[in-house]
């Protein structure tokens, strides 16, 4: 996978003069444009597994980037020494490894496919090649896992797909003037994985911000007369101008955007691919690597699905072929929030109304789904749509209070039936739910915005990191603090006295469980008064508490470990009334 730099050195490229096809060209009357047939299981399936596994499991390190670099042509520049990670497989023994067990686990925790590094940018191969002598039968080892895990696949009703590594940062011949020695073995590289295991029913590409010299074309032309129905993603074209976000070329169904959401987009297919592991690393980083919280995964899944797109998450077996109990619990905790929720996932599509800070909405048949989470107004506005809701009920249990205007949707749904993560609430129409074009949803008013943002402690006083970020309504930017912070303030001065109900806290990164306790405080008679404490917020907290009106309110962050940040503090007036029942 490609780093944090090279990544937002492709996206700043695309900002400036990037090529092809992008949402933005989108009418917003345009409905959601049909999948391709040979594409509707992926698109049905919405949630897929990634598997980076190899030899560096060993070293606990990222894989390929943490190999030194022995071509200047490649912009890999690790900490381990070629000669070392290069010997890596002769102790590579993955003796616990069972394709079963992975497939019933990936299956159990609701996916629909998988997707396994077959190779990577280091060269190495988890099948036995006549390509390659640098291979999964020079191991210990010695099995062929794409053939293992393949067949545990098929027996388990899910689909299989290759991650293919065209560049091979260890061949001493690639971008070179020998580059078309290199591609023949490339090229049979392909044949074999593609040719060998039956059907394979996807081909994930990566790509490395460098010069793409893989003969497209001919490349292309061999995937399809071996896998001629084959899911293709867009990374074979990608150059130093390109971004995970475009498509390049008419072989490729789909973009990738990565460690991030995509933004709503129905026109044109997409997958995020993101990382269970606390740091985002996607080959196996030690016990000490830790995992995203449940919260957090869900929170991507849902957030895919309601962008119109997939989600692809990452584990990183260990070097002894077993998926660690940390991420296996994450997936199995997903599995069994699927099975209750699974109708809205499940051959959705996003919309009508996108996503936004009440949420996300996805649909099916007659059927809307509003994904609300914590934090949302509790009575949740919506644009008006061309069709009559005629009853709604909770996935889980419950039902919501609907009101329907010409003006727009009013939804309240009782306290006793509201989630703590995501509250699903099915509309059920007069008309299919696809007839409506997608639907901007107005932000929630918050005070917060705008109002002039103060902190006791900024992270190495870099403004990019200030207070204000905190205050700027935008979820993609926060407020941080220098590490070993253990209490901390941040403050908003709102310029005028305001009536203030309620307070939404988005934590950053919530697995790593930085704020143990905190209180909201705002200023009367010369001293800070206390309206509201808690503790462990999570990624998203929402908190009511007696209306005070005040011109100045602060986070007082009483107990921390390792430098509290946030996304968000933001704060509203008091919530107000409910609607009437369909």
């Amino acid at each position: 996978m490609m780093t944090t730099g090279i990544r937002n050195l492709c996206l700043a490229a695309m900002l400036l003069g990037g090529s092809v096809l992008t949402g933005a060209e989108t009418p917003s009357t345009a409905l959601p444009k049909p999948y391709p047939e040979h594409l509707r299981w992926w698109a049905e399936g919405r949630f897929g597994v990634f598997i980076h596994w190899g030899p560096v499991s060993l070293k606990e390190t990222e894989i390929s980037w943490s190999r030194a670099n022995t071509n200047p042509k490649c912009p890999n520049h690790g900490e381990i020494p070629a000669a070392e990670y290069d010997a890596l497989y002769k102790r590579f023994n993955p003796v616990q490894f069972n394709g079963n067990r992975w497939a019933d686990l990936i299956k159990g925790g609701g996916a629909k496919y998988m997707v396994l590094t077959a190779k990577h940018c280091d060269g190495f191969l988890l099948w036995p090649s006549r390509m390659s002598d640098y291979n999964i039968s020079a191991t210990p080892f010695q099995r062929d896992i794409c053939a293992e895990l393949s067949a545990a696949a098929r027996s388990h009703g899910l689909r299989m797909g290759w991650y293919f590594s065209p560049m091979d940062w260890r061949d001493p011949d690639f971008r070179t003037e020998r580059n078309g020695a290199f591609l023949g073995r490339m090229q049979g590289e392909v044949r074999e994985l593609l040719g060998n295991y039956g059907k394979i029913d996807l081909l994930w590409f990566d790509y490395d911000g460098m010069e793409p010299e893989y003969s497209q074309a001919a490349t292309y032309r061999i995937v399809k007369e071996l896998q001629p129905r084959i899911v293709i993603n867009n990374r074979l074209d990608l150059g130093p101008k390109s971004s995970n976000r475009e498509i390049l070329s008419t072989n490729a169904d789909y973009s990738t955007p990565e460690q991030s959401v995509g933004a709503y987009e129905d026109q044109r297919p997409w997958e995020s691919c993101m990382t269970l592991s606390a740091r985002d690393q996607w080959a196996w980083g030690g016990t000490k690597d830790g995992v995203k919280s449940f919260e957090t995964c869900l929170d991507m899944l849902v957030r895919c699905a309601g962008g119109d797109g997939n989600l692809l998450l990452n584990v990183g077996p260990t070097p002894t072929g077993e998926i660690a109990p940390e991420q296996a619990g994450r997936l199995k905790e997903l599995g069994a929030w699927l099975s209750v929720h699974g109708e809205s996932i499940y051959g959705t599509r996003g919309g009508p109304f996108k996503p936004g800070g009440y949420g996300v909405s996805t649909r099916n048949g007659r059927t809307i789904y509003l994904h609300i989470r914590n934090g949302a107004a509790e009575v949740l506005q919506l644009p008006a749509i061309p069709a009559k809701v005629r009853r709604n009920h909770i996935l889980g249990g419950g039902k919501a209070e609907v009101r329907q205007t010409v003006a727009g949707l009013e939804v309240f749904v009782p306290e006793r039936y509201r989630s703590k993560l995501d509250t699903v609430v099915a509309l059920e129409l007069d008309v299919e739910a696809l007839s409506i074009p997608a639907l901007a949803v107005p932000g929630e008013v918050s005070l917060s915005t705008g109002a002039k943002a103060t902190a006791s402690n900024v992270y190495q006083a870099n403004p990019n990191f200030g207070a204000d970020k905190a205050a700027d309504g935008n979820d993609e930017t926060r407020w941080a603090t220098d590490a070993g912070t253990t209490n901390a303030w941040l403050e908003m001065d709102f310029g005028k006295r305001v009536t203030v109900g309620r307070a939404v806290i988005r934590q950053a990164f919530p697995e790593l469980h930085r704020i143990r306790k905190f209180s909201i405080e705002y200023w009367q008679d010369g001293v800070w008064k206390k309206c509201h404490e808690g503790e462990n917020p999570g990624g998203r907290t929402s908190v009511k508490f007696t209306p005070v009106e005040t011109q100045r309110m602060r986070l007082s962050l009483t107990e921390c470990t390792d430098g509290p940040t946030l996304w968000e503090f933001s704060l509203h007036p008091p919530v107000t009334g409910g609607g009437s029942a369909h």
